[in-house]
């Protein structure tokens, strides 16, 4: 069950956790580190907790699986509850003998899921704020009192003691000429310049957050405005990255 939001292509979606309420009952099994009002980094990976469902056939695993995640439910922050329960209910899933394989949610699987639409916190305790450091040539996020580092807005080598990471595209948001962060994030790279002109899919920026990268791109074609992004920039979700004129 990890942070993200499977309505916007599985964005990773770092918060807090603001209600959890946890399954129970024959054949489940939840292992988890997290409970309510605890904040899921955006410095570490997605996993919140895994939910393993046994049963002495297949039909009452699935059975027992739609009741458990029914009943699982976490507010305060995007996860992927609602992906995990269309997918037991999908008759390609649950079909005998089901004929699924590894890519089957990219190529075949075609159910819906919404945006999650609900209230986050992504905010820090009053009096904090949220810092990235690189430390042994690591970046890591750290939480400190309001005004005890300067700058607030580090500067670090990009992609310092990383390894491989997931990616996916971020799309932002259509229209207007600014060009808006769809997530919470670190940008690590920075592909275009002020005054540049690009086409509609360039990328512009590349944000990370809990271990994947996100390319962020033009949303249309035109000159490019008002870019002060550095690497190392934290950046919130909705905030403007630039401007793009035509």
């Amino acid at each position: 069950i990890n942070a993200e939001d499977a309505g916007r292509n599985f964005l990773p979606a770092p918060g807090t956790i603001t209600a959890m309420r946890t399954p129970t009952g024959p054949g489940v099994r939840l292992d988890t580190g997290y409970e309510t009002g605890m904040t899921v980094p955006g410095a570490f990976d997605s996993l919140i907790a895994k939910l393993i469902i046994t049963g002495a056939t297949r039909d009452q695993a699935l059975a027992r699986a739609r009741r458990a995640l029914t009943e699982f439910e976490i507010d305060g922050m995007p996860t992927v509850l609602a992906f995990h329960r269309a997918i037991v209910d999908e008759p390609a899933f649950t079909a005998e003998p089901f004929t699924i394989h590894t890519r089957w949610i990219e190529t075949e699987f075609t159910t819906p899921i919404a945006p999650y639409d609900g209230p986050t916190d992504t905010t820090e305790p009053a009096g904090r704020e949220r810092l990235t450091v690189e430390v042994g040539g690591k970046r890591l996020e750290v939480v400190l009192p309001a005004g005890f580092a300067t700058p607030t807005r580090p500067t670090t080598t990009a992609g310092a003691g990383r390894g491989p990471r997931r990616t996916t595209t971020a799309t932002p948001p259509a229209g207007g000429d600014d060009l808006i962060s769809p997530m919470q994030g670190t940008i690590v790279k920075v592909m275009a310049a002020d005054g540049d002109t690009v086409t509609a899919g360039d990328v512009i920026v590349v944000l990370e957050a809990m271990k994947m990268e996100q390319p962020l791109t033009a949303h249309k074609s035109g000159t490019v405005t008002g870019l002060a992004a550095t690497a190392g920039q934290s950046v919130t979700a909705g905030a403007p990255i630039c401007a793009i004129k035509d």
